[in-house]
């Protein structure tokens, strides 16, 4: 894949000793507690902190909402393995979104959003942002041009997922961070259906990269999270302000736990992708299924960019099913080892019907789903479970 993503990751950008991915994700932000020796972080479950004196702050810490050491580790841990200066931790991946929108913007302001955006984002826009003042309007960022035409003279960011949630479309990082320039904006990836282990937008061009840590990043269904990194110290300063003024903020025990994910995030991504790999294969041949998303099959039309941009494909795989929404829901109902639920990104397999559950809210706007579409989160299972249960789904 890229030589770029490849070697993004051996740089010193936050102070801890450079390495390869895998080594930064066990050690960046994490030195061993100097009073104890342990070698995880502790869980600082407090929220003040003793003063040297007016004014005299034992290591930067005053109140946890504004820095607290657990979040700290974490936010330097991201940082690094994003290839960024600056790494910020939020409540969910919806309030990094928030504090990004109004970090970034004011009313009157226009941002361009995807044509395929998670829909809780879409939302975020279009019921809370626009009452705000803020303008959106809707492109496909697969395409260059269409985003080139989408511009206006008040655009400030332009907004992008890759891949996208839930039709996994491909948008070349390299080629919108030039166009997004070019028209003084600011360029935002949502990188969490890749994880920094696959791709790193920063060093593709991107100005912001968001999270929800939620996903691959915690990795184990266990906690709710979010995250922006930037490489601008000036940007990452403003961000870290408008979050402590804005106050949501990751506790302690949910950074501890996104970190005890990012642990293992290589090895589990590995997995992912492998599997979900051989899933893709097996519906892409299923007479069943009219069409598969995932962008590691040769039919995808942004296979080759994401093969540029990307260590390797990815763990989430979307397909239509013939018969329309109510095939599609059977195959929900049926699937045994792939849980009927929400979210994406843990080390079991979920299944869910978009329209009807994720991307409600996008119902009947230019970002609506199809109706006979399933998306997957393949988790790390074994392989012939997986096919197999879904076979029997399809049935």
């Amino acid at each position: 894949m890229s030589e770029q993503r490849e070697n993004a990751t051996d740089s010193d950008s936050t102070g801890s000793a450079p390495g390869g991915f895998e080594t930064l994700a066990i050690h960046a932000g994490q030195t061993a507690d100097p009073a104890t020796g342990a070698v995880v972080p502790p869980i600082y479950q407090v929220s003040t902190y003793k003063q040297d004196g007016v004014g005299g702050l034992r290591g930067g810490y005053e109140y946890s909402r504004s820095a607290n050491p657990t979040r700290t580790a974490l936010e330097e841990n991201l940082a690094a393995l994003e290839g960024g200066r600056r790494g910020l931790a939020f409540a969910s991946g919806l309030a990094a979104e928030d504090c990004l929108l109004r970090t970034l913007l004011v009313p009157g302001d226009h941002v361009v959003i995807p044509n395929d955006a998670y829909g809780g984002t879409f939302r975020l826009f279009s019921k809370v942002a626009e009452r705000w003042g803020v303008e959106w309007s809707v492109a496909d960022t697969s395409d260059p041009a269409a985003v080139q035409a989408a511009l206006r003279d008040r655009t400030k960011a332009v907004w992008v997922e890759t891949p996208s949630n839930p039709l996994l479309g491909i948008t070349d990082i390299a080629a919108l961070a030039g166009i997004a320039h070019g028209a003084g904006a600011r360029l935002v990836v949502d990188n969490t259906f890749a994880s920094p282990y696959l791709q790193q937008p920063l060093a593709l061009g991107a100005d912001v990269v968001v999270h929800s840590t939620t996903k691959y990043m915690g990795g184990h269904s266990d906690v709710v999270g979010g995250a922006l990194v930037v490489s601008d110290p000036a940007l990452g300063d403003d961000l870290a302000f408008h979050q402590n003024s804005m106050g949501a903020v990751a506790g302690p025990f949910d950074a501890w736990l996104v970190m005890r994910g990012i642990k293992t995030l290589a090895v589990r991504m590995d997995r992912h992708c492998a599997n979900a790999s051989r899933v893709a294969q097996l519906l892409e041949a299923h007479p069943k299924v009219t069409q598969v998303f995932y962008p590691g099959l040769p039919s995808h039309q942004g296979h080759e960019v994401a093969a540029k941009q990307m260590r390797a494909f990815g763990g989430m795989v979307s397909f239509r099913v013939a018969g329309g929404e109510k095939a599609a829901v059977a195959v929900c109902d049926r699937a045994k080892l792939f849980t009927l639920g929400e979210s994406l990104g843990g080390v079991e397999s979920l299944i869910e019907h978009p329209g009807l559950m994720t991307h409600a809210s996008a119902a009947g706007s230019a970002l609506e789903v199809p109706d006979d579409l399933v998306r997957l989160s393949v988790g790390i299972e074994s392989q012939d479970d997986l096919l197999a249960d879904l076979t029997q789904a399809l049935a």
